[in-house]
Formats: structure tokens, C-alpha cells, sequence
């Protein structure tokens, strides 16, 4: 009755809920501390999920994080969508879960969504964004920068009509080829990281997970000082 609810509730918001059983089997509730309400109720979270939920499928070898709060030199944090570390690297997800039509470019510091009836507006580069996480983590951890990988993923409902992408370490996709996209990065490139390594920095990175309200809303109080 109460999934009934919510997805009704979620029906008049215009979006598709996640399958109920697909959510139960995931391992994002416990990661992220999010309910299936919480989850529905936020068009960012939904998408985190649905992501999560996809790279769930490359097996347990392969280490997930999500809503990582990771400290700075400055004392603030940068929060982080996802990450999942394993043999070939570190692979960092930026989730938008945006409609529409999306123009951008990697050399650009605000890209264009644009909606039915011409209504348009700007949003920072996540390109940009994603590269201040791996900063962040790269400081961290003390990896070189041939670790890392960049991943910024739209919903299946926007299409990238114009998507300039000039770093080979990058890649901006929709949702939907995900999979295809980080299973053909992972059989073309080197093993990077042991296994001892991969449970290692795990362990490290999951200390910034599921961070309590204090640190939630000193990040939420950073971002608005710096705008």
C-alpha cells in the first residue's frame, strides 16, 4: 500500500519511481542511509540509485561508494555522487539526472539545459565538477592522475545534442549505455590497484560516507558562502 503511494505520488511528478524489488536487492540503502522514500522524493538521489544499481551488476570485487564527503586542505568538503574503485582504477561518477536537451563543453564553465517552451538555464560544468573531486581524492589518497577516470551521466530522458569532450580520461553519456561504456573502459586498460590496494582505499573513502547532519549542512553552508 505504501509503494502504491509513492508511486502514484511520483506519477503526478511527471517521473518513474525505482522498482521496488530492484531497490530491496540493492546495496544503495545501506551506502548511501537512504530510504525507498527518500529515494523516490529526490530526483538526485533516484538517479544516484539507478546508478549505483548499474554498477552494482559488475559483481562485489568491484568496490562502490556513494554521497562521500571528503575532506579538503581548505576545511570545507567536496561531496562526491559515486565511486567505484577496482583493478584498472578509480572510476568517479558526476549523476544528473536531467531532462531535456543538454549543450555543453568541456572547455566551457557553464553548459545549457533547455526544456519545452524554450525555457533554458545554466548549469556549472560537471566536467569541472567531477575534475575538483578527483583533485580532492587524488591529495587524499596520493595517487597519481593516470588512476582516475571521469564519468558524468545524464538521464535517458535528456539528449546531448551538442557535447564537446576533449580529455581521453572523460566521458559524458546517458544512463542507459553506462554499463557498456565503464565494461569497455575496464577490459581496455591496465590493472592499476591490487586487491589489497581496492579493500585498502575503500576502507579509506568509507569513513566520508554516510555522513551525519552536522557535516551535510556545513557542506550545504560552504557551497552557498562560495556563490
Amino acid at each position: 500500500m505504501e509503494f502504491l503511494i509513492l508511486f502514484l505520488l511520483w506519477a503526478l511528478l511527471g517521473r518513474i519511481p525505482p522498482n521496488q524489488g530492484r531497490f530491496k536487492s540493492s546495496g544503495y540503502k545501506d551506502a548511501s542511509g537512504h530510504s525507498l522514500f527518500e529515494t523516490i522524493l529526490d530526483p538526485g538521489r533516484n538517479g544516484e540509485f539507478l546508478i549505483y544499481s548499474c554498477l552494482e551488476r559488475f559483481g562485489e570485487e568491484h568496490k562502490l561508494l556513494t554521497n562521500v564527503y571528503l575532506p579538503k586542505e581548505d576545511g570545507t568538503t567536496t561531496e562526491i555522487d559515486l565511486i567505484m574503485i577496482t583493478a584498472t582504477g578509480i572510476y568517479v561518477f558526476e549523476s544528473k539526472n536531467y531532462s531535456g536537451w543538454i549543450f555543453g563543453d568541456e572547455n566551457t564553465k557553464f553548459w545549457t539545459q533547455s526544456l519545452k517552451g524554450w525555457k533554458k538555464y545554466r548549469f556549472y560544468n560537471p566536467i569541472w565538477q567531477n575534475k575538483k573531486h578527483i583533485s580532492a581524492l587524488q591529495k587524499h589518497l596520493r595517487l597519481g592522475n593516470d588512476v582516475f577516470r571521469s564519468y558524468i551521466v545524464f538521464s535517458e530522458r535528456c539528449e546531448l545534442k551538442k557535447m564537446f569532450v576533449h580529455s581521453p580520461e572523460v566521458k559524458v553519456m546517458n544512463r542507459n549505455v553506462l554499463f557498456r561504456e565503464v565494461e569497455d573502459d575496464m577490459a581496455q586498460l591496465p590493472d592499476r590497484l591490487s586487491i589489497f590496494e581496492i579493500n585498502q582505499i575503500h576502507s579509506e573513502l568509507s569513513k566520508y560516507a554516510l555522513a551525519d547532519d552536522a557535516t551535510k549542512q556545513a557542506h550545504i553552508d560552504a557551497m552557498r558562502w562560495k556563490n
